[in-house]
């Protein structure tokens, strides 16, 4: 089983939004991939982050990282495929 290195990725959307990219380091490998996408909003819901939380470490146990989102060289290219892939995954439900 392979051993990853969490670490979490901020950008700033808006004064009053972000965004946190959940991301993971395969170890043996050194490539990147991003689990998920966690948006937050001003005021902060304490309970959203709580939520937030748990479902990251659920997904973590549930699925390999690199099945969820990919396999890439660099951080930034693993979140710039993670947005395509949730660009068009919205763009598909309406």
């Amino acid at each position: 089983m392979p051993l990853y290195q969490a670490f979490d990725v901020w950008k700033r959307i808006s004064k009053t939004r972000a965004v946190r990219y959940r991301c993971f380091r395969d170890l043996s490998s050194g490539r990147f991939s991003v689990q998920s996408a966690d948006f937050y909003g001003v005021p902060l819901d304490p309970k959203r982050v709580v939520d937030l939380d748990k479902q990251y470490v659920e997904l973590f146990a549930e699925q390999d990282p690199d099945e969820r989102g990919g396999r890439f060289d660099s951080v930034e290219a693993a979140i710039e495929a993670h947005d395509k892939d949730f660009v068009s995954e919205t763009e598909g439900t309406g």
